[in-house]
């Protein structure tokens, strides 16, 4: 057990030490703001505050955690010791910045709800990041700063036994399209064929597969339960209706219903809002019903389609709908960790100042990234995937990797990105 000082125990601050202690270092600490129990107590303490007691373990508390309000705050980033830091702090603390500060920052998402210009799909982009602007994007910083922190508790108080965490892999598979020519109804295939009408082979594949002589490209769902054996990923099924960017089988299709009901029977499942209802709670909450409906079972996990994502807009909607578990944290134009942490963690509503059920599982590559964004060839992103997980592992954290069911197709771009997943998979188990 640790005992924290804090001098006012705002939200925020519960929330970041609750983070740090419980969830990544997995250890049980209390918090107060009575200074003389803190000072008479003998036990392993922390102070948290702007004036050190004795010799006690001292880190300067800045401002943001005991503010209500959201500003554009004042960040100078700097290296020290090989990272990057920000929130500096004054020469009495035992680091030099305010770890729990800089964390709250990132995994709040502060910066989001700031004044943005977004990209085409209403998103807020990479390029406009802190982590991207000071390269360290691809690092879990937060896990990394936390790290630092427990070493100086650990040499401060050596009987302090901290437990020994354990990396993770979450795989999840985005379903935007579960076949690339079934199912897709009289009209679709009709205007498909005439679309390729000079392209003879597509057109003959097309009739095979619908004939049920050849195997859909996109039907790798057996491939997907034999290379996950050791695993139980989370399927992300896209529902919505047909539009622009919602190109998925129609709900009404008994096959689509089939292999939904199939897949829920062993794997987990989640709902993939679709583009149109991203600012659309009523189309929301209708496509979450509808998917509850066809595997009777209530839906908890959620991730939108194009990564679509408004603070805090976006989560106070699936918090209304009950949903508990949110994959939509991570970039769509670049890997590594958009809130700079790879624990899973709960939602903190700025606007609210509270902390919510909603626990985020942030992701920190996707195949479509490396494929349309970064234009990687397969023999060139075994270096970057392994690379990144290689960071996760150092600081025991949860990796979680975000593939598409149509990437394992071997057809068109997909060629050669089947290979990538299973070395993934691979280096993860042996790396």
């Amino acid at each position: 057990m640790i005992l924290v000082y804090a001098e006012n125990i705002t939200p925020r601050v519960k929330y970041i030490f609750d983070l740090v202690f419980n969830d990544v270092l997995q250890i049980s600490y209390s918090i107060t703001n009575i200074k003389n129990f803190f000072i008479s107590s003998e036990c392993v303490k922390f102070n948290y505050s702007k004036t050190k007691f004795d010799n006690e373990l001292f880190i300067y508390s800045t401002d943001l955690l005991f503010q209500n309000s959201i500003e554009k705050q004042e960040i100078e980033v700097t290296d020290w010791d090989g990272i990057k830091i920000f929130f500096q702090t004054n020469y009495q603390s035992d680091l030099p910045f305010d770890i729990f500060a800089a964390s709250f920052y990132l995994v709040s998402r502060y910066e989001e709800y700031l004044p943005f210009v977004a990209d085409k799909h209403q998103r807020f982009q990479a390029i406009d990041s802190l982590a991207f602007i000071h390269n360290f994007l691809e690092e879990p910083i937060v896990n990394k700063w936390v790290e630092l922190f427990s070493d100086i508790l650990v040499n401060k108080y050596p009987e302090l036994q901290l437990p020994k965490r354990q990396f993770n892999f979450i795989p999840t598979i985005d379903i935007d399209n579960a076949y690339y020519f079934k199912a897709k109804g009289l009209i679709r295939t009709l205007g498909a064929s005439l679309k390729s009408l000079f392209n003879l082979k597509n057109n003959f594949n097309r009739f095979q597969v619908i004939c049920g002589f050849k195997k859909d490209p996109f039907d790798n769902f057996r491939l997907l339960k034999r290379v996950h054996t050791n695993y139980k990923p989370v399927y992300f099924f896209l529902i919505g209706k047909y539009g622009l960017f919602d190109r998925n089988i129609s709900i009404k299709s008994k096959r689509y219903k089939r292999l939904i009901k199939s897949m829920s029977r062993y794997d987990n499942i989640g709902i993939h809002p679709s583009y149109s209802s991203t600012n659309n709670f009523e189309v929301l909450k209708k496509e979450i019903n509808a998917l509850s409906s066809i595997i009777d079972k209530k839906i908890i996990r959620s991730r939108n389609h194009f990564l679509r994502l408004k603070f805090p807009d976006t989560y106070q909607s699936l918090i209304k709908l009950n949903i508990k578990e949110d994959y939509t944290m991570g970039y769509s134009t670049q890997i590594g960790f958009r809130a700079g942490i790879c624990t899973p963690f709960l939602f903190y509503d700025l606007t609210k100042e509270e902390i919510t059920n909603l626990t985020i599982y942030p992701f920190a590559l996707m195949d479509v990234t490396f494929i349309r964004s970064l234009e990687l060839t397969p023999d060139k992103v075994l270096f970057e995937i392994k690379r990144i997980i290689k960071e996760v592992k150092k600081v025991k954290g949860t990796f979680i990797s975000l593939w598409h069911n149509e990437t394992f197709s071997n057809i068109n771009e997909y060629k050669g990105w089947r290979f990538v997943y299973q070395e993934m998979i691979r280096f993860i188990e042996n790396g």
